[in-house]
């Protein structure tokens, strides 16, 4: 094996243990870390680790604290940026048992995503409440919006304004959702 190459192998070791293994409070790694880890070619590193991890279904996905840059994003901006490992495809109904919601959660779950994007994504809490309540339990829909913000899905300012968060971002493909919503 060619030095370049074994580079890049300790390279690709390195991203993949910074990826997979949490120490934050949120999972996945900012663009300066990776950096800091592995040089300033990490986004080739990240490219062919997410070559690598296609087999197994699974994806690099680039989440922007900002909104995501129009063109090909710079390096400051990969910088600020975090990564994380996801899946590539659509959760199979195997697969959503094994992350232990219940369906009505999941769908109160893409219903206040959706009513959020609607309205630009940001509303107060209490007309997602409201809207909530039509489909579930009463009971349920403050628990829910809870369990929403607390795994990273929602988040909620001191006015009680709801906006997407990090999670959304990087696990919904919002454009296709808001499709699969038109279309019915």
């Amino acid at each position: 094996m060619s030095k370049r190459k074994a580079v890049y192998a300790s390279k690709l070791k390195r991203a993949t243990h910074m990826l997979f293994y949490r120490r934050h409070k949120k999972p996945g790694v900012k663009g300066w870390e990776l950096r800091k880890a592995l040089g300033a070619d990490y986004p080739k590193v990240l490219s062919i680790l997410n070559d690598y991890l296609k087999a197994l279904d699974l994806q690099v996905k680039t989440i922007f604290e900002e909104e995501k840059p129009a063109e090909k994003p710079t390096l400051e901006q990969l910088d600020k940026a975090r990564f994380y490992v996801t899946l590539r495809g659509e959760l199979m109904p195997k697969e959503t048992k094994m992350i232990g919601w219940r369906i009505d959660d999941l769908a109160g779950l893409a219903i206040a995503i959706s009513y959020i994007i609607s309205k630009k994504g940001k509303t107060p809490r209490k007309e997602v409440e409201e809207l909530l309540r039509e489909k579930l339990p009463g009971w349920k829909v403050g628990l829910n919006i809870d369990r929403y913000v607390r795994y990273g899905y929602l988040t909620q300012d001191e006015n009680e304004q709801l906006y997407l968060d990090w999670r959304t971002r990087a696990e919904v493909d919002q454009r296709a959702l808001v499709d699969l919503i038109l279309s019915k």
